[in-house]
């Protein structure tokens, strides 16, 4: 009987959530198994698997056959690194401390990893909140500006404009007298003067009179 550890899918749509099973390769993928290994949320970043290591070592040492993302999930929690170790120990090459030594010094490395994951996750998130809030307040602050313009009445400028528009027919207005009297001035003076011109012909007469009558006296 061949055996495979694989996935068993439970939880509601959208939401998965798997069981990590050793079962019989010709079950069904959601039937029956031999053992619960462990369960995989992908829901989560970075995803939560939690895993029974020594059993599920036990399974893959035995043979057990991997589905691909079986093989992914026992990888990245260091199952199979560890029976490549052990594999070192059989042949010869490595001993049981050194497996140990160079496994703990893999799960620190590992866990390094995760943990410098994690807190890079947790500052974006806290970045993308905080431009969210900022986003918000502007669109705020925006639609604020936006509305107290609505409502505030225009100024009416038609007053300005009719006393700019009046201000120089007052100043012909004013003007014109100044200008009536330039153009009289001539005619006043012409007036005056027309006597004394007048005059001029009248003694030129009595002149040429007495000049008639002085021969007839002699």
């Amino acid at each position: 009987m061949a055996t495979r550890i694989r996935l068993q899918r439970h939880g509601k749509k959208g939401k998965p959530f798997f069981h990590i099973v050793a079962a019989d390769s010709r079950s069904k993928r959601d039937g029956r198994f031999i053992e619960k290994l462990g369960t995989y949320d992908p829901t989560k970043n970075p995803a939560v698997i939690n895993l029974k290591f020594e059993n599920t070592l036990s399974w893959v040492q035995k043979g057990a056959e991997l589905t691909d993302t079986a093989r992914a999930i026992l990888s990245y929690k260091g199952v199979l690194y560890k029976n490549h170790l052990l594999k070192g120990v059989v042949k010869g090459a490595l001993t049981e401390a050194d497996v140990e030594k160079k496994f703990d010094k893999w799960l620190k490395e590992k866990e390094a990893k995760v943990q410098s994951k994690i807190e890079g996750l947790s500052k974006s998130a806290e970045k993308a909140k905080s431009d969210i809030f900022k986003a918000e307040t502007a669109a705020k602050e925006a639609r604020a500006a936006a509305i107290i313009e609505k409502n505030t009445p225009e100024p009416e400028e038609a007053p300005v404009e009719a006393a700019t528009e009046e201000a120089p027919v007052e100043a012909a207005t004013e003007e014109a007298p100044v200008e009536a009297a330039t153009e009289e001035a001539p005619v006043e003076a012409a007036t005056e003067e027309a006597p004394a011109e007048a005059a001029a012909p009248a003694a030129d007469t009595t002149e040429d009179s007495d000049k008639k009558e002085a021969p007839s006296a002699e």
